[in-house]
């Protein structure tokens, strides 16, 4: 199926990590030229690369920028309008997820981090791109949630704080852009873990990690996700065909979500 992405900007945000490259890699075999947009720019400049070596899709350019920093995220979209004339998709990607203790004991610092990285910086890059999709007429914006975000994280109270208001932020801009023809969904995935997804629970039990195995063992489908299933669905969601989806939540998630017994 062509998803009509071709002549179409992405900007994906922490382009250089598994599944934000995953995005991009995705994305430009859709034909969209994606920006892979991160701090780490050797990381987005890897990516980049692979993309361009590629013979078919996009093209791809690597964009360094601090999403906690509002003039270099201004500074970086006009970059990025010199160079392809505007933002037609922004995947809303990039999010720390390192911190895991009780509230009691929580990291003031990691808190506070958390929340400037996975949410005001989504807030920043959103301002200044979703308003002029609004006034193109044309738009797709993605945020990447989390399971976490909408059952909650034993340990993972900043990331699953974060991921619950990347919803609230998502469904506000489906309302805000809906007569604008501008689309906002948000995904929440289960944990993708690329090549390990093909183990049972009980090979990831001996060979990776207890915590996945009781993931994979919760999941109805008894395995993990792979990031290609995530970025699959992204590049769904920025087609032309889910022109009437907005302000949806979507789990890509093997069932986890379900009640099951």
């Amino acid at each position: 199926m062509d998803f009509g992405l071709q002549d179409r900007t992405a900007v994906v945000t922490g382009g250089a990590g598994r599944i934000g490259s995953t995005d991009c890699r995705i994305l430009a075999e859709e034909g969209a030229d994606v920006v892979v947009l991160d701090v780490d720019a050797d990381g987005a400049e890897t990516v980049a690369a692979e993309i361009d070596e590629t013979a078919d899709g996009g093209d791809a350019m690597a964009l360094e920028c601090d999403l906690t920093d509002p003039d270099d995220v201004r500074a970086s979209m006009a970059e990025v309008r010199d160079a392809f004339g505007g933002v037609d998709v922004l995947v809303n990607n990039a999010a720390m997820v390192d911190a895991r203790s009780r509230i009691g004991d929580y990291d003031d610092d990691i808190w506070n981090r958390d929340v400037e990285i996975n949410l005001t910086g989504t807030y920043n890059i959103s301002k200044e791109v979703f308003p002029r999709m609004c006034d193109r007429g044309w738009g797709r914006v993605v945020n990447m949630s989390s399971m976490a975000g909408w059952y909650g994280g034993f340990g993972q109270l900043s990331y699953s704080a974060t991921k619950a208001a990347m919803i609230g932020l998502g469904r506000t801009m489906a309302l805000e852009g809906a007569q604008s023809g501008v689309t906002s969904n948000v995904i929440a995935p289960n944990i993708v873990v690329g090549d390990w997804a093909d183990m049972d629970p009980d090979e990831l039990r001996e060979d990776v990690d207890e915590y996945f195995a009781r993931i994979a063992e919760a999941t109805p489908m008894r395995h993990l996700g792979t990031e290609a299933d995530v970025a699959n669905m992204v590049a769904y969601l920025c087609s032309e065909q889910a022109g009437y989806v907005t302000g949806q939540v979507i789990g890509v998630t093997g069932g986890v979500d379900l009640f099951s017994f």
